[in-house]
């Protein structure tokens, strides 16, 4: 009797990508095995995402295809989309099974005939970095945001068993791990109710004793906000240069003060500039990167212009540049004053602009520099080139060998191009 065929699809976030990868492996461990797309699955999982209702129309979009070219497929749906709509989801042709909370997964690897339940995952698939989710919930109410709706219950991982699973990772050959969480800088936050300050535990707790484990690995952070890049969390990046990439990436959204206040977020720009302004002067040329949203309900053109002076101000090496989408179920989605798709695509354009100006100064700042790089692979562009990310979260292609794959490698930037910058090895 032949094992049973598995398909996985993961839409969202890392967080997604971890718990996806999390199922994969306790249902290989049952007998499960991966299928080509061509082939037939019995089981099929999607993992599902819904920040944006884009995001829901590719997660239905993604079932009837598994359920469409696997007849008689299983597909069972978990993720953000499944938890805001899980009546919707049940009714999508193939579904068997919609799970609401990802604190339920262990059930479902039970059921699905799973012994050994597993605690963390050994790998990411064919990705060269790992992802470690050590965090779920999100408390914050931005007026934007449908995910403390979907996420709404905060759980920090213990310790242990995170530094247990990196320890794995990197015993694997994974040479960088990335921490990440739905709001990764309440990590702890949970273990510390009713405990006095002195005895609490935060990120930083939890990075210090990541870089203190054998092995030639680096550690990089995920999304963060601004409030949680305290001074214990910049002292452990400073310490440890060499092994915490000095990489941040700090979510701003906007630069106007009354836009951030009708996105009810917890700071104002000055607070902003500030934190990054301290990154900038403890550590060595960091990268910082964010997220920006243009075209949100009421913004001005005079706004939208103190959003770009930010941008310009700080000198972030990558912006991830949104234009507004009304979520059903936010407060922003009822807000008066909703601006019309054209003037969110003109400030898309915009604000891209000057995001390829910035990156280009990040850029020619590290020419000369020699960049730990991890490489990745052969440049799709160039095949007689290798292509990697750097400390410093710079795609960099340079020429060698394809036994430097998956290591480390030192390398001299040399020149900005459009998506990174060309290099050769030290």
């Amino acid at each position: 009797m032949s094992s049973p065929g598995l398909k996985t699809v993961t839409l969202g976030c890392k967080v997604n990508q971890y718990e996806t990868e999390y199922v994969r492996e306790g249902l290989l461990s049952a007998g499960y095995v991966d299928v080509a797309d061509e082939e037939i699955a019995d089981l099929c999982v999607v993992n599902t995402c819904t920040v944006t209702s884009s995001g829901d129309s590719k997660s239905r979009q993604a079932i009837r295809q598994l359920a469409r070219h696997n007849p008689g497929t299983r597909i069972v749906v978990m993720g953000c989309y499944a938890t805001r709509a899980a009546e919707e989801v049940a009714c999508l042709p193939g579904v068997v099974e919609v799970i609401t909370d990802k604190r339920e997964l262990p059930d479902l690897l039970q059921r699905f005939g799973v012994i050994d339940i597993p605690t963390g995952v050994s790998g990411l698939g064919q990705r060269h970095r790992a992802y470690v989710k050590v965090q779920d919930g999100c408390l914050l109410r931005c007026s934007f945001c449908i995910i403390p709706k979907v996420r709404p219950n905060m759980y920090s991982r213990p310790l242990r068993e995170i530094l247990t699973e990196v320890q794995r990772l990197v015993d694997r050959g994974y040479r960088e791990v990335v921490l990440t969480g739905i709001h990764l800088g309440h990590y702890g936050v949970d273990f510390n109710r009713g405990k006095p300050k002195t005895s609490w535990t935060r990120l930083s707790h939890l990075l210090r004793a990541i870089v203190a484990l054998p092995g030639d690995f680096r550690v990089r952070l995920s999304s963060i906000e601004v409030t949680e890049v305290t001074h214990e969390l910049i002292d452990v990046f400073a310490e440890f240069p060499q092994r915490v990439c000095p990489h941040l990436h700090i979510s701003m959204q906007s630069g106007s003060d009354a836009v951030l206040r009708r996105m009810n977020r917890r700071w104002g720009r000055d607070r902003f500039v500030d934190r990054c302004r301290l990154v900038q002067s403890v550590l060595d040329e960091p990268a910082l990167t964010t997220d920006i949203i243009v075209g949100f309900p009421g913004e001005t053109e005079g706004e939208f212009i103190q959003t770009c002076d930010v941008a310009r101000e700080i000198g972030f090496s990558k912006i991830h540049v949104f234009p507004f989408s009304a979520r059903r179920g936010t407060p922003a989605a009822t807000m008066p004053n909703q601006l019309s798709k054209k003037v969110k695509q003109q400030r898309v354009h915009l604000l891209s602009q000057l995001e390829r100006e910035l990156k280009t100064q990040y850029t020619q700042s590290l020419t000369g520099r020699q960049l730990q790089v991890l490489v990745e692979g052969r440049s799709r562009t160039d095949h007689g080139r290798m292509t990697g990310t750097s400390c410093r979260y710079l795609p960099v292609e340079f020429v060698g060998g394809e036994d430097l794959i998956s290591n480390f490698c030192s390398v001299i930037v040399r020149c900005p191009q459009d998506n990174g910058a060309t290099g050769e090895m030290a």
